[in-house]
């Protein structure tokens, strides 16, 4: 299977290398020269044998509506459009419409697994026509973690869905972070008592209710710096945890939880204390997203 990919940041070049070691082949585009495979995303569609498949990894919002309408512009009638960035749900309704126009399919695919991905695989919450679906899951099944496709990807339903289920993910991811963090924070507060918070950390991997991926990332944070000295406590939000409240609001759902994890992020802005320097380690770890140094 051939497949183009434009924007080869730090996930969708790793992507771009997993896809390969599986045996698909891929023609990538980027502004960046020293990454891309083509000069242009017209050259792109062009290097692609009809029906094409362009998955599109770049940020969300406007510069994710140029790369659509760009290849509105030069894809046919029965190729297929994939975005697989942290595009808001309601945005899919919008570039589905536009590409119906010209009979172009489309895909909206949620993707977890950060800057880790090329190694363990990518979760993936796929939204679209089953037969659409159906025809990349060759590229899905290269992208998602090995084992059972049914621990690594779902379709979610119809266009939007995909996106949905991710902005839920990242929600729940917030909370999930904060949680650790406050502990944290209470640990190594009580440094007359608890002598080893990153020992702690790392008990808790084997054995434990709370054990996780994020707190394996957590416990690496803390080797490369025990107290996160070198972290400033400033913790940004990328949208989906925001949507996720909005969505809650408009549905009547409780979210407290999620809710307060975001407001700490706000708080992290005014104030550096501990439990935002582990909010801010944790998302270095898993996404590479830039922290804040103190050095």
């Amino acid at each position: 299977m051939h497949i183009g990919l434009i924007g080869l940041g730090k996930m969708g070049n790793n992507m771009r290398t997993r896809l390969r070691e599986a045996g698909v082949e891929v023609t990538g585009f980027d502004r960046n020269p020293d990454v891309t495979d083509v000069p242009t995303v017209e050259a792109l569609v062009q290097a692609l044998p009809a029906p094409r498949t362009v998955w599109v990894m770049v940020p969300a919002g406007q510069i994710t509506d140029s790369v659509i309408e760009e290849l509105n512009g030069h894809l046919e009638a029965g190729d297929l459009v994939i975005d697989g960035g942290n595009s808001r749900f309601t945005e899919d309704f919008k570039h589905a419409a536009l590409l119906a126009e010209k009979g172009i399919d489309y895909i909206d695919a949620g993707v977890s697994g950060g800057v880790w991905g090329v190694e363990n695989g990518y979760g993936l919450m796929v939204g679209g026509s089953a037969e659409q679906v159906e025809r990349v899951m060759p590229v899905f099944d290269a992208l998602r973690p090995e084992g059972p496709r049914e621990e690594g990807f779902v379709h979610v339903g119809e266009v939007g869905a995909g996106h949905y289920a991710k902005m839920v993910h990242n929600g729940i991811e917030y909370a999930m972070m904060q949680a650790y963090a406050e502990g944290y924070e209470l640990l190594e507060k009580r440094s007359d008592l608890i002598k080893n918070v990153p020992g702690t950390f790392e008990a808790w991997q084997r054995g434990t209710v709370v054990r996780s991926w994020l707190l394996e990332l957590l416990v690496r944070a803390l080797k490369e710096d025990p107290t996160l000295a070198k972290i400033e406590g400033y913790v940004e939000d990328s949208g989906e945890g925001r949507w996720t409240i909005e969505e809650a609001i408009d549905n009547a759902v409780p979210v407290p939880t999620i809710a307060a994890s975001i407001f700490a992020r706000f708080v992290s802005r005014q104030d550096d204390s501990p439990a935002m320097k582990a909010v801010a380690a944790l998302r270095n770890q898993f996404g590479g997203h830039a922290v804040k140094s103190n050095d």
